[in-house]
């Protein structure tokens, strides 16, 4: 994923400042006043979705509010897409949970300011990274590594939320003791059936309208309904109970330099994660709206709602992948949708935070539940497992390492496999002896042609990577095997040089040592198409003058010089180019 800032144009190219909010053709009422109506369908699903990531995060509900609020308008006022939605998300909420670890249940004020100091930290590595052009960071996380990692961040919510959703709780923090937990507590009878009933019930409702009828709020639904039940039934069962009234404010007291220096590792991780996923999100949005889209421009509108959510008792937020769809269906046409759901939120938060007090929490954690199941991949898996057994080990590594290591070290394992694997893929990469087959044009793979023909005396061979300190021997033992492989005597060996991109001072004396053994045994070594490049590492290396008059600037021409020295004849390959 590249850094796109120069593709934009006009006035998005001109201005960071409330690009999201503008149209290209300038303000209609309709477009206003469907806006307005798609803000007011998207807090639905903004109310229930925040609540119950904060408490995924192990935070109290009102924080995903605050998140909610600021995130929307730090982003309408910076972020560069018109239809993009940020909020609370559930792949991040593990991520904050495990970094403020067991600090939200002894002490849930601390946690809210970890939680604030943790977003600002967010922010401040988007910000930086985009001043320094760092885009391309998302390029660690390759499709295997995001397909692991969601699939075990759903494990490790699922576990979670399971109890929650039955009525009873499991103490347990790693994951297979909360696991085990909630096998013993279904086998002693700890199932509260009231609070079971209403979360089962719920998740029911939120899964059938999600599958068929998908412009009906069941989340919304489900939360207004269990709370009314609970409410006309008088039923006890663990409830969210009221939220704190008030709009968003700075919530980071009580903190050391300590506490902060220990989330800066969580910190540029969870950046990474919501750089990934949002810049992810804006691109298959921006082909959809029309846009362009501009990664660092992302990352400048992610971070600044990040900072906007610590500044103001919240936590970190990414691009949602479920409301920014919603939003759209709903109508929304700008970023004034994203405004007008949090001023509902806010006047929620405000005016009646009282709706809450009856909400049960196994219905939140059915919400929750509902939504982390949108995590699992389950096809990617089958599809990894069909085209490279490399890559499914790597995504289940990811899977394994959050769910048994931990959320953040978890994906820090997977992002080091995945370096591994790529080094070990340059380290021996594929090569291939060339040579002619019938009524193809061009020099192809004898392995795979294996009726194709050579010149008596030259060898084509083709090493597919660039030269460096690890592969320089591989190339080396390529090269004599080659040699010692031939059925006759070689006096040329030509290496096809376009697939060596880079060339390193420990490779290019390999290169000199090989060059030395061949020419001993009186074979001239030679390259085609070597890449500019790569001859002016040569040349700076001092080779320029030992490698001189040995390159050519195609395959073809390299046969007819091997030809015209050598004074060989071979009629069938002079007389097709190369």
């Amino acid at each position: 994923m590249g850094d796109r800032s120069g593709q934009a144009t006009g006035s998005r190219s001109r201005s960071w400042l409330g690009t999201g909010l503008r149209r290209p053709h300038g303000w209609t009422w309709s477009e206003v006043r469907c806006d307005i109506l798609a803000g007011v369908v998207l807090s639905a699903l903004l109310i229930p979705v925040g609540m119950g990531y904060a408490e995924v995060s192990g935070l109290p509900p009102v924080t995903g509010l605050h998140a909610t609020i600021a995130g929307l308008v730090a982003y309408a006022l910076l972020g560069p897409s018109r239809v993009l939605v940020l909020g609370p998300d559930s792949s991040l909420a593990p991520m904050i949970g495990a970094a403020i670890g067991a600090t939200a249940v002894a002490d849930p004020d601390r946690a809210v300011a970890l939680a604030g100091v943790l977003a600002l930290l967010v922010g401040g590595w988007l910000v930086l990274g985009a001043l320094a052009r760092l885009a391309r960071l998302t390029d660690l996380l390759s499709t295997p590594i995001r397909i692991g990692y969601l699939n075990g961040l759903a494990i490790v919510v699922l576990v979670d939320q399971v109890p929650t959703l039955l009525g009873f709780d499991v103490d347990e923090e790693s994951l297979g003791a909360a696991a085990g937990g909630v096998v013993r507590g279904l086998r002693d009878g700890a199932l509260e059936s009231e609070a079971a009933a209403l979360g089962i019930g719920a998740l029911a409702l939120v899964v059938v309208t999600r599958t068929w009828f998908a412009r009906v709020p069941g989340l919304f639904l489900a939360l207004a309904g269990a709370g009314l039940a609970v409410w006309w039934l008088d039923l006890d069962v663990p409830v969210v109970g009221a939220l704190p009234r008030g709009l968003p404010a700075p919530a980071l007291g009580g903190l050391g330099l300590g506490d902060v220096l220990g989330l800066v590792p969580a910190a540029g991780a969870i950046a990474l994660v919501a750089l990934a996923d949002t810049a992810a999100l804006s691109r298959s949005m921006a082909d959809e709206v029309h846009e362009v889209a501009d990664d660092r421009r992302e990352m400048i509108g992610l971070g600044a709602a990040n900072l906007a959510c610590g500044a103001l008792g919240g936590f970190p937020v990414s691009g949602s992948f479920s409301r920014t769809p919603a939003a759209l269906e709903s109508g929304a046409r700008t970023q004034l949708a994203g405004l007008v759901g949090a001023g509902v939120v806010a006047l929620l938060v405000v005016a009646a935070p009282g709706l809450t007090r009856h909400v049960p929490s196994a219905v939140l954690a059915a919400v929750v539940i509902a939504a982390v199941t949108r995590l699992v991949d389950v096809p990617g898996v089958v599809r990894l497992a069909t085209v490279s057994w490399t890559e499914l080990a790597l995504c289940l590594a990811a899977t394994l390492g959050v769910a048994l290591v931990g959320v953040i070290e978890g994906i820090g394992i997977a992002v080091l496999l995945s370096l591994v694997a790529f080094v070990a893929k340059a380290w021996n990469p594929h090569t291939a002896q060339l040579g002619r087959v019938d009524e193809r044009k061009g020099y192809h793979d004898l392995a795979r042609h294996p009726h194709g023909s050579q010149i008596p005396g030259l060898l084509i061979l083709r090493f597919d990577a660039a030269l460096f300190f690890a592969n320089g021997p591989a190339f080396s033992r390529f090269v004599r095997a080659s040699v010692a492989a031939a059925d006759q005597p070689v006096r040329w060996v030509a290496i096809a040089a376009e697939p060596i991109t880079d060339l390193d001072t420990t490779a290019a004396e390999e290169l000199v040592r090989l060059d030395d053994e061949l020419a001993d045994a009186g074979i001239r070594l030679v390259f085609a198409e070597m890449k500019g490049p790569v001859k002016d590492r040569l040349v700076r290396y001092g080779l320029g003058e030992r490698f001189a008059g040995r390159h050519h600037p195609t395959i073809g021409t390299t046969v007819t010089a091997y030809l015209a020295a050598t004074g060989t004849e071979y009629e069938d390959w002079t007389d097709q180019p190369g």
